[in-house]
């Protein structure tokens, strides 16, 4: 064998000790250019851009708390702020439309005022009844003024009637009842209608009193007064009796 031959074959022997040391070490470290296939460079820039889901203690998972719970609480029908809203939208818009009819007349048929400064309180005083009836000549004679009602607003207002009591003078007869309650099925739930005014009420009242022959009690020794008390459980005890039997009220068109 030439010299020229045998260095050929020891540069072969010597790659093939390197090629086998290399094997022995283990796989090569990742270059810091990005080395291996494709897929395995997306792999890895997955699990680098995705970060594991907070644990419930973190700071950026917050379970609901028993406070905010119970501030959530759904409140019942009477306490629903829009129903609150439509009874005093309701009422100041009438009592207000009142205030300015009854100052734009000298001599209005009725005058209103709010019960301590309560919305949902009403005095009613009616200066104007049929000058010709028995009730209006009491009056004349006895030199009253004006027939003072008491109106109170419910919270499903106006989707149920007011309670409307006489307070003065003491009158008998003309559908006013025991404690002043008044005899009127218009200002029963089975009576009522969202539409009806304030306005129609008081007139639908002035109406009653005088086609039911109503006189100003004289004699009033011995007689209890009018009383709020008194008058629920009259109006009560009516409206249980008309219920059965039917209602007989005069129209508002025959006052």
């Amino acid at each position: 064998m030439s010299s020229r031959s045998k260095e050929k074959m020891t540069a072969m022997f010597r790659k093939i000790f390197r090629s086998s040391s290399k094997n022995d070490e283990g796989p090569s470290k990742p270059s810091p250019s990005g080395s291996g296939s494709p897929a395995r460079r997306l792999l890895r820039g997955c699990r680098d851009s995705v970060s594991p889901a907070p644990p419930t203690g973190s700071p950026a998972f917050k379970a609901p708390s028993s406070t905010s719970t119970s501030k959530s609480k759904k409140p019942t029908l009477e306490e629903t702020p829009i129903n609150k809203t439509v009874r005093a939208r309701r009422l100041m818009k009438e009592f207000k439309d009142l205030q300015k009819l009854q100052h734009s007349k000298p001599d209005p048929v009725f005058t209103v005022d709010l019960v301590d400064d309560n919305l949902f309180e009403w005095h009613v005083r009616v200066h104007k009844l049929d000058p010709e009836s028995d009730l209006g000549n009491d009056m004349k004679e006895l030199g009253i003024t004006h027939i003072q009602l008491h109106l109170t607003f419910p919270e499903n207002f106006p989707f149920a009637p007011p309670f409307m009591r006489v307070i003065s003078p003491r009158i008998e007869k003309g559908f006013v009842m025991e404690g002043g309650a008044i005899c009127m099925e218009l200002l029963t739930p089975r009576g009522w209608a969202s539409a009806y005014t304030v306005e129609a009420v008081i007139m639908q009242f002035a109406a009653s009193v005088v086609k039911g022959q109503g006189r100003i009690q004289r004699k009033t020794k011995g007689q209890k007064g009018f009383t709020k008390r008194s008058a629920e459980e009259s109006f009560r005890s009516l409206v249980k009796t008309h219920e059965k039997y039917g209602w007989v009220t005069p129209s508002l068109a025959d006052g």
